[in-house]
């Protein structure tokens, strides 16, 4: 019988559990995009997960969303992040880095730069800066030719993510960033080969994930989506017709896994399973929704064919998730209050579970 500590072959990793430990942005990068020796900590307590993918990295300083984050697109970003997937090694773990282009969620007090976007259509929202939240300026619509340039910077960083020992990356297509941003259909609204149509809007994502995954490997790539999530005012009006098709075209990649947020309709999301033929990650509840994700969510979607469950927030205060999850033991609740504030505070200082005498 399949349960969440089974054991999984994951392409040449063999996983202990089914247990993915999500990404989640937590901004301790240091200046200039620089992984630290905290995150190297952070990372090496959750080790016991199946799988860890990491905070979102940017693959470029335009590709940048909050200050704080960290980079793979500097030699220098590669060297930081070296000691980080040291730590999680010898602590026994695997690691993916979440490859995550922001696209029009940016802000040029972040980066110096005008954002881009597939279209010159202004985010929904807030954006943090370091001056604090300002609203999401209207990006600059990628020409036609600038397009494949942005699709391959996620490969680039693939590679230097394996240079920095990564054991492979996952694309973060979801929560209204830029792959999703060009799957919508009202931030996308070109009219050239990477607009209108279904066909014409996943384009993005397949060119980005096959140079991804002829840089370092299929098996070493996964994905994650969230079809019809609602993140940064994104509007997908066609959800099973649009990720059929694109789940369809990256089946004939033989990527490592597809990471599917519940982010539609149960009937929905079943389907995409059915049309998926690979490993299917399941976020089993809505991603900063009211619940967070606990055995009950997990195994019910183990039922449903789901290969792997990953855990968002749970892992935030409980670095022995996996072993709370086993035995039953209490998830303590994260301060939210820490989430970004940067520094060890609410980083470090959660500890595994205390036996009492």
């Amino acid at each position: 019988m399949t349960t969440l500590f089974t054991g999984y072959r994951l392409g040449e990793l063999a996983l202990p559990n089914r247990v993915v430990m999500a990404p989640m942005t937590r901004v301790r990068a240091a200046a200039g995009g620089l992984a630290t020796p905290s995150m190297a900590r952070y990372y090496a307590q959750r080790a016991t997960a199946g799988l860890i993918v990491t905070e979102g990295v940017q693959p470029s300083l335009i590709g940048q969303s909050n200050p704080g984050t960290p980079g793979l697109y500097t030699d220098e970003q590669v060297a930081a992040w070296r000691p980080v997937t040291d730590a999680v090694h010898t602590n026994g773990g695997r690691i993916f880095a979440q490859i995550m282009h922001g696209g029009r969620v940016s802000h040029p007090d972040t980066t110096g730069l005008r954002p881009v976007g597939p279209s010159a259509v202004q985010a929904v929202g807030e954006v943090f800066t370091p001056n604090g939240p300002q609203p999401a300026p209207t990006p600059r619509a990628l020409d036609t030719a600038e397009v494949p340039e942005h699709a391959q910077s996620y490969a680039d960083a693939a590679r230097r993510a394996v240079d920095a020992g990564f054991d492979g990356v996952e694309l973060h297509g979801a929560n209204g960033y830029l792959i999703s941003q060009f799957l919508s259909s009202n931030a996308n609204l070109r009219t050239d080969r990477y607009g209108g149509s279904v066909t014409n809007r996943i384009r993005f994502a397949v060119e980005a994930a096959t140079a991804t995954a002829e840089a370092i490997g299929a098996e070493r790539t996964g994905i994650r989506l969230s079809p019809g999530g609602p993140f940064w005012g994104i509007e997908e009006t066609d959800v099973a017709e649009l990720y059929t098709a694109l789940l369809t075209e990256l089946s004939r990649l033989g990527l490592a896994y597809v990471h599917l947020e519940a982010t539609t309709d149960e009937e929905t999301l079943l389907g995409l399973r059915r049309t998926w033929p690979g490993t299917l990650v399941m976020n089993p509840v809505l991603p900063l929704g009211p619940k967070q994700t606990g055995r009950t969510d997990a195994d019910h979607w183990l039922d449903l064919g789901a290969d792997l469950i990953s855990f968002g927030r749970a892992f935030l205060a409980n670095p022995d998730l996996v072993e709370r999850l086993r035995t039953g033991l209490p998830i303590a609740p994260a301060d939210e209050s820490t989430y970004f504030q940067g520094g060890d505070d609410g980083y470090l200082t959660y500890s595994s579970f205390q036996h009492s005498a």
